[in-house]
């Protein structure tokens, strides 16, 4: 189907630690100290890490940072410096922690003082660490995407559950009150049967060329690649050297991810699929159309269409010529919910006052229904990170588990795949392939350069 022909068609259907001598290592009293404390180490310290995973987590009276790893050092130094700064502050002792650091992440999954991990990389750096701690059998905050291919997802689920640690992705939007109460309300029929999604998500601009131009002494620039080909640095295919909050250039380059459609991606798709139902499943038909830049370093997806056919009779579209959130339109009305004036960091590409509304629907009683003790009630959290801390202590599976988020990265990696395609694609969502389509299944992993990628690791 040509680009423009789907998308009118398609819219138009819209109307070694140093710490506090209390602590006593994990390795040694297990998964519950005595002193309630979770030894927390930080891997990639950048925008995210900064803003958000640390920031949040760090409030929390039970969860202790004592090291931080990056590939550029400068950032872990930057990484000890606002961990240090937030305890003294905090406690009024300079030093109530020395936080270690590494050049290399294992050297935090081999300390088993350490008892968890923060992992805030890049999106080709998800799944390896991720995989590793779980087999040294640390609990993991994992950032979204949860892979970075449907591949490498597989081998993570698998040795999560293996090792029975705890993981929770970084689909913050399940703590917000408003995406649970959306989901709840079209659970439970309030909006007649559900029979179509739409998913407003911008795509990225294009950007200019980028000359080659010298290795910063501070970064690991062949292990920041990691499983990814070679290819010469420029810092706009990086990371800023002169500021961690502003949006690092590898999100906008396919070598180290999808785009949009996996950077915010899996935060709507995962929670349109806790609304449709279809959380441990996925589509059985996906088709896209794309646009795509023809020169310049940046080459993710620029604007586009998606179509998503369930087999419960659902079908879910995604644009960014709809609003940033979700709509639920069933027989007896529709619901709208998105973030607000939530954002994650200061670089959320979204105007923030354009969403401020956070839960709309066709009739404002719908969103003051009660819902009944008999009725359906989905998992509450107050905040994803707390969340994460709490089901470490008490063993249970957190809001955002393993499973659920391969679920939801997989809409976005085969959303992706169509995009690249320009075809219909017929996908078996239990199996989690192609159906009769060898190229398509071709692109559910990619070649890893030795010695890194989740393929070299003994499992």
């Amino acid at each position: 189907m040509k680009r423009r022909k789907f998308i009118t068609s398609t819219m138009s259907a819209t109307a070694g630690v140093i710490v506090a001598p209390t602590i006593v290592p994990a390795s040694v009293i297990g998964k519950n100290p005595p002193s309630d404390m979770i030894n927390i180490g930080q891997i990639g310290f950048g925008r995210i890490a900064m803003t958000h995973d640390v920031a949040e987590t760090i409030k929390y009276d039970n969860a202790r940072f004592v090291a931080v790893a990056d590939f550029d050092s400068k950032r872990a130094a930057r990484g000890k410096q606002f961990i240090e700064s937030y305890y003294a502050k905090k406690t009024g002792n300079p030093k109530y922690v020395d936080v270690k650091v590494y050049g290399d992440y294992r050297e935090i999954i081999a300390d088993k003082s350490i008892d968890a991990v923060i992992i805030s990389t890049p999106d080709h750096w998800h799944a390896q660490p991720a995989i590793e701690a779980a087999l040294a059998g640390k609990d993991i905050y994992l950032q979204k995407p949860t892979s970075l291919t449907v591949k490498e997802g597989q081998q993570l689920v698998e040795v999560v559950k293996r090792k029975n640690v705890i993981l929770q992705v970084g689909t913050q939007q399940r703590s917000m009150p408003q995406f649970r109460r959306a989901a709840e309300l079209v659970r439970n029929g309030r909006i007649g049967k559900l029979l179509t999604v739409r998913i407003g998500l911008p795509g990225d601009p294009s950007g200019p060329d980028a000359p080659e131009m010298p290795i910063p002494q501070n970064l690991n620039y062949d292990a920041w690649l990691g499983s990814t080909p070679y290819v010469y640095y420029t810092e706009m295919r990086v990371h800023p050297q002169n500021s961690i909050t502003a949006r690092p250039g590898w999100l906008r380059c396919e070598q180290f991810g999808a785009g949009m459609i996996t950077g915010w991606g899996q935060h709507h798709f995962d929670s349109a699929a806790w609304g449709m139902d279809t959380e441990l499943t996925g589509p059985v038909q996906i088709e896209a159309v794309a646009e795509f830049p023809k020169s310049g370093l940046w080459d993710v997806h620029g604007d586009f269409m998606a179509k998503a056919e369930y087999a419960n009779g659902i079908t879910m579209y995604t644009s960014g010529g709809y609003p940033n959130g979700i709509r639920y339109e069933g027989t007896e009305g529709w619901i709208f919910v998105t973030r607000g004036s939530y954002v994650a960091s200061p670089s959320d590409p979204v105007a923030q006052n354009q969403n401020t509304k956070a839960l709309n629907a066709s009739d404002p009683k719908i969103l003051t229904s009660e819902i009944g003790p008999n009725e359906i009630h989905l998992y509450e959290s107050k905040e994803q990170h707390g969340n994460w801390l709490e089901c470490i202590k008490t063993r249970k599976q957190p809001i955002s588990p393993v499973e659920i988020g391969h679920k939801a990265c997989i809409i976005c990696l085969i959303t992706h795949i169509a995009m690249k395609l320009g075809r219909r694609l017929k996908w078996d969502p239990i199996k989690e392939v192609f159906i009769n389509d060898d190229e398509a299944n071709k692109m559910l992993s990619r070649p890893q350069r030795k010695p890194y990628g989740t393929d070299y690791i003994k499992m």
